[in-house]
């Protein structure tokens, strides 16, 4: 009963969900832009009647937190917004932690429509964020928006949150865990293509410099060049990689071909086409086990890089140094067994027919803070298409939205608990 009247509103409200998924895909969110979107965030949580909280994320506990990682320290123009739904009582809690934020487009000649035109073709909806993850949002929105339209008196809260600086770290869920929000539970809705990610892996940026001695290109074998000692720290970081992704044996991982990658990402060295590069700068992403912590982590990489001067003597003379920068993820993950699992497991199968598919995210997310430094085990589960996300032309299928908001809003009855 209570399945098919949530079925029904949303069938009803289709074209209203496909409005607001549409307004919020065109406002360019991108970091430091995020303030137009959220006021629409804003608008749309007093609508549905939550008590909205928005603010500046900012102050020494915040930016001096081990965990947290931005480009910035200010946060001035970026809101963070959070709605709580009060429950009547003696219920569970959950979170509901989508991000607002969006990475930039790109080169826009590779789109087939405009980033930000919100365009709908052939059940798809088209634009950056679209399935990264504002597609997502709106389907926790259209959960809520049911829920409270029918009128169901849940007996635990519900706290969503639309939060800033995702895509650079986690901030914004960072600091609304420092403002007190913490559940029984919580909920991403990212992009993972309607499976049940349990398990999140974390991921941490590094930067190395690889020295080599200067000389002129007529008589390179007078210096010793940089770029070539590059190749070999690269091919010691691959064999790294393969060494730690052997020790991997989950089974959640068994369809992810690297369950955690080192990505080098950037490579600058040298300063002019007749001289020996003496210096080149290597830029990567280390991804982190859920199994194991960052420190963890960051410990065995750092080791490696030291047994540098073991494959190459060059290395004991100019070792290469090691600099960790910019972005962090932190790993998270839920136990298989815990019953937020099996509520959502369950919700999915009523609405689908189907048994969920369960795996491990082959990228970091929020939920990473949310277990570790918030103490509420959470979920990641969405209807984003993740081989679309941070693409030219990236989209979202319209009936995934609907599909998973039916979904969501049963884990929710089913969680938090019905008033009778």
């Amino acid at each position: 009963m209570l399945r098919a009247q949530i079925n029904q509103w949303l069938t009803n409200n289709h074209d209203h969900g496909i409005k607001l998924l549409q307004k919020l895909v065109q406002e360019n969110s991108i970091q430091g832009n995020e303030r137009k979107a959220q006021t629409i965030v804003i608008e749309k949580l007093r609508q549905i009647g939550l008590k909205v909280d928005a603010w500046e994320p900012e102050g020494k506990q915040l930016v001096e937190h081990p965990y947290f990682a931005s480009p910035r320290n200010k946060f001035k123009g970026s809101l963070n917004v959070v709605g709580v739904l009060k429950g009547t009582g003696e219920g569970r809690s959950l979170i509901l932690n989508g991000h607002i934020d969006v990475v930039p487009e790109g080169d826009v000649t590779q789109w087939d429509q405009q980033p930000y035109s919100g365009k709908v073709v052939d059940g798809k909806l088209y634009g950056r964020g679209a399935t990264d993850m504002k597609g997502g949002n709106v389907s926790l929105l259209l959960a809520l928006s049911a829920l409270r339209a029918l009128g169901i008196p849940l007996k635990g809260d519900v706290i969503f949150q639309s939060v800033i600086e995702e895509e650079s770290g986690g901030a914004g869920t960072l600091a609304a865990i420092l403002r007190g929000y913490q559940a029984d539970a919580a909920l991403i809705p990212e992009p993972t293509n309607m499976k049940i990610f349990p398990k999140q892996q974390g991921s941490m940026w590094f930067r190395l410099n690889v020295k080599g001695l200067a000389a002129h290109g007529g008589t390179r074998y007078e210096g010793v060049s940089a770029i070539e000692k590059s190749m070999v720290v690269i091919e010691h970081i691959k064999k790294l990689e393969k060494s730690r992704n052997e020790r991997i044996t989950d089974p959640l991982y068994k369809n992810i071909p690297i369950p955690i990658p080192i990505n080098i990402g950037k490579i600058e060295g040298g300063d002019w086409p007749s001289s020996v590069a003496d210096l080149v700068n290597l830029e990567g992403r280390v991804g982190i086990s859920p199994d194991e912590t960052i420190e963890q982590a960051q410990k065995e990489f750092e080791k490696w890089i030291q047994a540098l001067e073991t494959v190459d003597p060059w290395f004991a003379k100019y070792p290469v140094s090691l600099e960790w920068f910019g972005a962090r993820w932190v790993p998270g993950s839920i136990d298989l067994n815990h019953p937020f699992m099996s509520s959502l497991s369950k919700s999915y199968s009523k609405v689908t027919g189907e048994q969920p598919v369960i795996e491990a995210s082959p990228w970091g997310t929020d939920g990473g803070l949310l277990t570790t430094v918030g103490s509420t085990p959470t979920i990641v589960f969405g209807p984003g298409v993740t081989e679309k996300a941070h693409y030219p032309n990236e989209y979202i299928e319209i009936n995934k939205v609907f599909e998973a908001a039916e979904i969501i809003a049963l884990t929710i009855v089913d969680w938090c608990g019905v008033e009778r």
